[in-house]
C-alpha cells in the first residue's frame, strides 16, 4: 500500500473514531449534536478522499468527485447496491450541511448520522482488507 494512502487511512481512522464518540452520545445538546453534524463531515470527506485513493492505487481508476467515487466502489464491488444508495445520500445530506442551516434537517441528519457511521466503519474495513 502506498505511503499517502496508508496516512490518509490513519487520518480516516481517527475521524472515525471521534465521529464515533458523538454517535454512542444518549442525548445531544444542540452544541453537541451540531458538532456531531460537523465531525460527520470532515469524517465523510477524508472517507471518499481515501475512497479515491483505494481506486487509482487498487484498480487504476481515477475519478474526481464523491458521486463518482461511490458508484465506481459500487462497480469494482466494494459497495452493494444498497449501500451506494445510502453512500449517495450521505454526499447528498454532506452537501446540504455545507449550503444550508435548518433546525429539522439537522434533528433529522444526526439521527441518520447514527447509520452512515456504520457504513463508513465498513467502507474503511473493507478498503483496509
Amino acid at each position: 500500500m502506498e505511503e499517502s494512502m496508508k496516512k490518509r487511512f490513519q487520518g480516516a481512522e481517527k475521524a472515525l473514531a471521534k465521529l464515533h464518540e458523538g454517535v454512542q452520545k444518549e442525548s445531544l445538546t444542540e452544541m453537541e449534536r451540531d458538532g456531531l453534524i460537523q465531525r460527520f463531515e470532515f469524517a465523510f470527506e477524508i472517507m471518499w478522499k481515501c475512497g479515491k485513493d483505494y481506486l487509482l492505487d487498487r484498480e487504476g481508476l481515477d475519478v474526481a468527485s464523491p458521486k463518482k467515487v461511490i458508484r465506481s466502489l459500487r462497480e469494482v464491488g466494494l459497495f452493494s447496491d444498497e449501500e451506494t444508495e445510502q453512500a449517495l445520500k450521505m454526499v447528498d445530506d454532506r452537501n446540504l450541511t455545507a449550503h444550508t442551516y435548518d433546525e429539522t434537517m439537522a434533528v433529522a441528519l444526526a439521527q441518520r448520522i447514527i447509520e452512515y457511521e456504520k457504513l463508513l466503519l465498513e467502507w474503511l474495513m473493507r478498503m483496509k482488507a
